[in-house]
């Protein structure tokens, strides 16, 4: 298999080169940095992790990174000063600040300081790759993407245009909807529990019941599998599944 071979319903972010992109994820909390370097590498990234500033330089000059993930509130010195220090040896790498909620000042600084996104905490994990992407793209640190489209059966979502069709036909989905059904196609015939549709769609920390799943389900079937053939189905007691549609059996019956 090549560099550049996708999975079905997968996209591979490689180098210009084919090789693997680089991260570095830089947060003093070890849960919070375990978790986007496992959603990162689920990705097909390499990634490392530091929960101080000092062992993020170190990284650094050990192994250029493509992008960073900086936490702002860091154990020995802030993430401002950490940017400064790594634009010394790196100009160019794209960094993506994690900041408080309520900390306006802090986006402001990390942005003007030289950052060049930020999100903040509590976080959605797609929106977190989803940023990186961009910011990927934008630096040239990535291959030129030939197809930004996720695609299952008469199911298709354009990534970057945040557009849906079914059948040709365009669906409108909220922004939870949305990164729910990406969430799918990128694991086509897997079944999915619900504590990994929480983990990946809803915020690391979210503190809800398990029921914010089955309504969402049941949101996105109204719009993807109304007066269709259904493709989003119920895996009693594991989780749900997106398979591509069967053919009615008269289609079938046509076909033979």
């Amino acid at each position: 298999m090549t560099a550049n071979t996708r999975a079905p319903g997968r996209r591979t972010d490689v180098r210009p080169d084919g090789s693997p992109v680089q991260a570095l994820v830089v947060d003093d909390e070890p849960a919070i940095g375990d978790l986007l370097a496992t959603v990162l590498r689920y990705e097909g990234w390499q990634v490392q992790t530091a929960t101080t500033g000092q062992a993020a330089l170190r990284a650094v000059r050990g192994e250029r990174p493509d992008v960073i993930v900086l936490d702002v509130m860091l154990p020995d010195m802030t993430g401002l000063q950490v940017l400064h220090r790594i634009r010394q040896v790196h100009p160019d790498v794209p960094v993506l600040f994690l900041t408080a909620k309520d900390a306006v000042e802090d986006r402001v600084a990390g942005l003007t300081a030289g950052g060049d996104d930020y999100v903040t905490k509590p976080f959605s994990l797609e929106e977190v790759v989803a940023r990186l992407r961009g910011l990927l793209r934008r630096s040239g640190a990535t291959a030129a993407a030939e197809d930004t489209d996720l695609v299952v059966g008469g199911l298709r979502m354009d990534e970057d245009g945040h557009e849906v069709w079914r059948d040709g036909e365009p669906v409108q989905l909220t922004a939870t909807e949305f990164e729910l059904l990406r969430f799918f196609l990128r694991n086509p015939r897997r079944v999915l529990s619900k504590a990994q549709i929480l983990d990946r769609v809803w915020q690391y920390d979210f503190g809800g019941q398990a029921n914010i799943v089955e309504l969402y389900v049941s949101y996105l079937r109204r719009k993807i599998d109304a007066g269709r053939a259904p493709m989003i189905h119920t895996v009693r007691g594991v989780g749900y599944v997106l398979r591509p549609a069967e053919p009615a059996a008269g289609d079938a019956a046509a076909s033979t």
